[in-house]
């Protein structure tokens, strides 16, 4: 495994001692004295967000918000991309940006800039350097979060994430990004294997339960679709994807009564998002037809 002393970490990186040992006690960087290539690239990310002057401290609420936003992700820096939104730290995960804070999704309208990056064209995704055929399990994982950046990258992705589980079978989160991979090349057989192999690898895993749901949604299977998605709120209750889809499944299925009560939580957790404008016409729509129910019962 290839590692780096505090020395290498510094020189690579063009930061200082005391930047690192600052970050360090704020809970921001790992405490090492060893580092891998997946700790670099968490370094790096920390660095480039304070060089735009975000706090610490909203740069740590930042992470403790990404992590009960999605459900089962550990690491945003490793598992995501860090963007800067106005003063705020969003992330970019399976081809959204969310501002987890405010618990909002962001519109992107083609304003690279916005990425928290010091590489020189932010419209071309560079490949990550490849790590040495002794490379660990977390220094695979961080390169095929990387190649997932840029669409062009995406085959050798699958080749990462393939190898990280030939290593570690049960690595749930390479089996939902692989599976998230071929879910966009819309190969929903493989991508329902994964995410069920990351649901068996961890129960508890609710981005897995979700991820699941997707597919099974995709593919017309609306009762099993429901389904996953409920496992999901009940791991994580403010699971806002979750209570969107879940009312979704249960209007396919014609059961609009259902799908209000979720509607209505949708709404509570993302108050101002794009998605929540559809939601609260849904509501409308949905107790609008209740009441002509009633008014017709009551005629006959």
């Amino acid at each position: 495994m290839t590692s780096f002393g505090r020395a290498d970490v510094l020189r690579i990186l063009h930061i200082s001692a005391r930047q690192l040992s600052t970050w360090q006690k704020a809970g921001l960087a790992p405490d090492y004295e060893e580092f891998s290539f997946a700790d670099l690239q968490q370094i790096k990310q920390i660095r480039d967000l304070r060089a735009k002057r975000v706090r610490p401290a909203v740069i740590r609420e930042s992470l403790e918000a990404m992590q009960r936003q999605v459900a089962g992700m550990e690491n945003p820096f490793l598992e995501a991309s860090a963007f800067l939104v106005g003063k705020r730290v969003a992330f970019r995960h399976q081809g959204r940006t969310v501002e987890p804070i405010a618990g909002q999704y962001v519109m992107e309208f083609g304003a690279p800039g916005a990425v928290v990056t010091t590489e020189p064209s932010p419209r071309v995704t560079p490949k990550p350097a490849m790590p040495s055929d002794s490379a660990s399990v977390p220094e695979l994982f961080a390169r095929g979060v990387s190649l997932e950046e840029g669409p062009s990258n995406h085959d050798e992705a699958i080749q990462v994430y393939s190898r990280v589980l030939e290593l570690e079978p049960s690595h749930a989160a390479a089996h939902i990004n692989l599976g998230t991979l071929y879910y966009n090349r819309q190969d929903f057989v493989a991508a329902e294997q994964h995410y069920r192999a990351a649901v068996e690898v961890d129960p508890r895993y609710a981005l897995a339960y979700f991820d699941l749901g997707n597919v099974l949604d995709e593919t017309g299977r609306f009762t099993e679709a429901a389904a996953a998605y409920k496992t999901a709120i009940q791991l994580a209750p403010t699971y806002a994807d979750a209570h969107y889809n879940l009312a979704l499944a249960y209007e396919r299925l014609r059961e609009p009564r259902r799908a209000l009560r979720h509607w209505m939580i949708y709404v509570k957790l993302d108050r101002s998002g794009p998605w929540s404008i559809h939601a609260r016409k849904q509501i409308a729509r949905i107790l609008e037809a209740d009441k002509l129910k009633i008014v017709h019962r009551r005629e006959a």
